[in-house]
């Protein structure tokens, strides 16, 4: 049984991102003084009495406005709104009730939904002030004083939104979701990726660079597998962000970069390979995430006798820091080789994941050694006594060697060749440790 869905609602800056974070007790969604920070949805997991509900960040509603960002940001929370099962609608105790509130209460007795009405920034303990009986004339029943920053009432707010919930059956832990991070420089089509795999507008798409500020998670199931698809903000040079919300927008996109299991590293086709393009592609292979190239846009690339594999043949040089990665070339617009995407992001995963048996290993470094014999300095030969693997994601091997200063990068990358050649490690990083014989760590 899916787990229940409580959409966050109300208008900008009464602190539902405040709430929402401390529900799921940890930073996931931007919180700052300024309004319309949140733009798109974000998705949360709460766990409360035993039991885990999705928990969704909007964007303030503005009931009235002509503002095309704040127009999308309102189409955006109507969208969780019909997918919820229980709504949360926030609002500010200092600001007592407003005609936005009233409106969005109107909206939201509409929805059919059930509704908890919480009265947020009861900062004090012990009986509301008398501003709190006001919000009962938006008749949604008994409000619940909350206090977003101190955690005041949210036990209170969880057990009336829990009230609402179906009985709980039985559910099926499910470990085997890859998580693919859309990341890439702004405007090279991130959200317009994963709002075509999706089917619906999950993300705001604009010709504006930096619509999107937050990480957010899409589930996706298709023929292969099981996938959480996280759009990122575009990441840019560091002396292009000075605004402070998108300070936070990049370390929260290099957030969603540590917890995904694939990056794909989109590129814009009509405009070819970019040093930021190299820069973002460096995060994901600092960070060992098994990566794939893909350059969106194609269908608006002028195509002549072998265009593609001129642009693969230009690419693999731009990033042949990262040769392991496979490049992909589709289209979010017409959703040419988009299939392909998951097929390949499941094959570099598994590859992320590989586990290989020391005597296996042996074996490879053996033949290794004997067709390429290991380099000497001044009289001595570098001595590779075994290898084995010390962990994945990205496999990491130790090499134990008679002296670390004679295991040059190039036959190390000799080596790894081979690795690769054996076992078909595309698109996985890999890592040596080299160690000298009585070292213990």
């Amino acid at each position: 049984m899916a787990k229940p869905v409580v959409a966050i609602v109300g208008r900008p800056n009464v602190g539902k991102s405040t709430l929402f974070n401390k529900l799921i007790g940890q930073r996931l969604s931007i919180v700052d003084d300024t309004p319309g920070v949140t733009r798109d949805r974000i998705y949360g997991t709460c766990e409360w009495r035993n039991r885990s509900c999705t928990l969704v960040d909007t964007g303030g509603i503005e009931p009235k406005t002509n503002d095309i960002l704040l127009s999308q940001m309102r189409a955006q929370a109507q969208l969780a709104i019909e997918a919820a099962d229980v709504i949360l609608f926030v609002t500010d105790l200092r600001s007592g009730v407003t005609a936005a509130d009233a409106e969005i209460a109107s909206m939201l007795q509409k929805s059919g939904r059930p509704v908890v009405l919480c009265v947020n920034k009861c900062d004090t303990v012990g009986e509301p002030p008398a501003e709190f009986y006001e919000f009962y004339n938006l008749g949604l029943g008994d409000p619940v004083p909350v206090s977003s920053v101190h955690g005041h009432g949210t036990g209170d707010l969880l057990d009336a939104v829990y009230a609402h919930f179906p009985e709980q059956e039985a559910e099926d832990e499910e470990n085997d979701v890859i998580r693919i991070a859309i990341i890439g420089k702004p405007n090279v089509g991130k959200s317009s990726l994963v709002n075509f795999i999706a089917g619906e507008n999950r993300c705001i798409v604009s010709d504006i660079a930096g619509t999107t500020r937050d990480a957010i998670d899409t589930e996706v199931e298709n023929e292969y597998g099981k996938f959480v698809l996280i759009d990122t903000a575009g990441l840019r040079r560091k002396s292009k962000v000075t605004d402070q919300i998108e300070r936070y927008s990049v370390l929260r996109a290099q957030m969603a970069i540590e917890r995904a299991d694939v990056c794909a590293i989109l590129i814009d086709g009509t405009e070819g390979f970019t040093e930021q393009d190299s820069k973002v592609a460096g995060l994901a292979h600092e960070a060992g995430k098994a990566s794939i190239v893909v350059v969106n846009k194609w269908d608006a690339v002028q195509k002549e006798t072998n265009t593609m594999g001129a642009m693969r043949a230009s690419l693999e040089k731009d990033f042949s820091f990262m040769s392991y990665v496979p490049i992909l070339f589709l289209s979010a617009k017409t959703g040419q080789r988009v299939p392909q995407l998951f097929e390949t992001a499941k094959q570099v995963a598994q590859n992320n994941a590989m586990r290989i048996k020391t005597g296996v290993l042996n074996d490879v470094l053996a033949q290794a050694t004997a067709r390429v014999q290991p380099p000497t300095d001044k009289g001595r030969r570098l001595k590779i006594y075994y290898m084995t693997q010390a962990s994945t994601k990205p496999p990491t091997f130790v090499c134990f060697v008679n002296s670390k200063e004679l295991f040059h990068f190039s036959y190390q990358r000799y080596l790894e060749n081979q690795i690769r050649e054996t076992f078909g490690m595309t698109g996985t990083p890999v890592r040596f440790l080299v160690r000298e014989r009585g070292e213990r760590n």
